[in-house]
């Protein structure tokens, strides 16, 4: 057998070193059940404490390289992904193995007569109407609205039980964290924004895109996002549309795409989902490395992943969205975070949900 030359033996074991000292490390959740279903039926999986590398420091002539159909300027627009931070997570934490459905939406509704922030204020959400040009809008919006005519429980497109819930708002969720918390015992909430992308990343490559690598058109695979079967009805936006078809046109059941290293899915795409942090373009430069909280200041809110209706350049892990905590929108659901401890009860873990059809 040849002997390693003596400087490629070298660099391999350099680059090792690097891919060590960037890997996520996990800490062993001491016994906590790894997962656990509440009182509306959601599951919710143990997500252990450790680190990560949280952001993106990608210029804009990389990000133009892989997205090449994207207008320049867009690319200047990331300078809040930056600078690139090691983040601890000091604490396990339980994190909705889905978005909340629309199932489990109505039934909180139905259980605690909470009304909407969309119908209590009676300005209504967005929803999908053929006919709506978004030309007619001052904005541009690709939905119409707002009009008391769509809600969570109408989209204008059809959704079962177990598609995820839209045209919430901030406070919307926040309520329904509110009363789970006093249901059960147990603290629910929204994630923080570093927990968020800290679970979205699980324990792939720490520095990858998405879930399933680099390649944009990975998510065809992992994710709901703005394909072939999308663009169908937006063909303004053709060009921005993956090359091939996940399966929907619109949002598809929790779970019918592959999970990620910490069984989560729909991390990327179905629905934007909400997290507990307000926005600051300048968060990560003060960010501190163990359980960010985000800024003190502001009114907006994060929210982070991307949608059914979303391009893949905004679907990344680092990307970061914000809204006002009261807009609600035909692209926008949740998650909800638990606190760890004593579990009520277990559930059976469950095999990972079927991919998407290949292109």
């Amino acid at each position: 057998m040849q002997a390693p030359h003596p400087i490629a033996d070298t660099a391999v074991r350099i680059a090792a070193a690097l891919l060590a000292l960037a890997a996520p490390a996990f800490a062993d959740p001491g016994g906590l059940p790894p997962v656990v279903e509440n009182s509306l039926g959601m599951a919710l999986v143990l997500i252990p404490a450790g680190e990560f590398l949280m952001g993106s420091d990608e210029t804009p002539e990389d990000l133009a390289l892989v997205y090449p159909q994207y207008e320049p300027k867009r690319f200047l627009d990331f300078g809040d992904e930056a600078p690139v931070h090691r983040v601890r997570i000091t604490r396990p934490f339980y994190l909705g193995r889905h978005e909340v459905t629309v199932g489990q939406y109505r039934r909180f509704l139905e259980a605690s007569g909470y009304t909407p922030e969309p119908q209590a204020d009676g300005t209504g959400g967005y929803g999908y109407n053929p006919a709506y040009d978004p030309a007619t809008s001052a904005r541009g919006d690709a939905f119409e609205g707002r009009d008391p005519r769509y809600s969570w429980a109408n989209t204008g497109f059809p959704q079962g039980e177990d598609h995820p819930v839209l045209n919430v708002t901030w406070n919307d969720a926040m309520a329904l964290a509110d009363w789970l918390t006093r249901q059960e015992g147990r603290r629910y909430r929204l994630p923080t924004e570093a927990e968020w992308e800290y679970a979205c990343r699980a324990n792939q490559d720490p520095r990858a895109r998405y879930q399933g690598g680099d390649d944009p058109a990975s998510l065809l695979t992992t994710a709901n996002t703005f394909d072939t079967h999308s663009a169908a009805n937006w063909g303004q936006w053709a060009a921005f549309a993956l090359p091939g078809a996940d399966g929907y046109a619109f949002t598809a059941p929790v779970g019918s795409f592959a999970p990620n290293g910490f069984g989560l899915h729909d991390m990327h795409g179905n629905a934007w989902e909400w997290t507990a942090d307000r926005y600051g373009a300048d968060t990560y430069a003060k960010s501190p490395a163990e359980d960010p909280q985000g800024t003190a200041e502001g009114g907006k809110r994060v929210r982070r992943g991307g949608s059914w209706h979303t391009w893949s350049l905004y679907t990344r892990c680092a990307y970061r969205n914000w809204n006002n905590p009261k807009t609600r929108y035909t692209l926008v659901g949740m998650r909800l975070a638990m606190d760890a401890g004593l579990a009520q009860a277990t559930v059976p873990q469950t095999p990972p949900g079927p991919s998407a059809p290949s292109p």
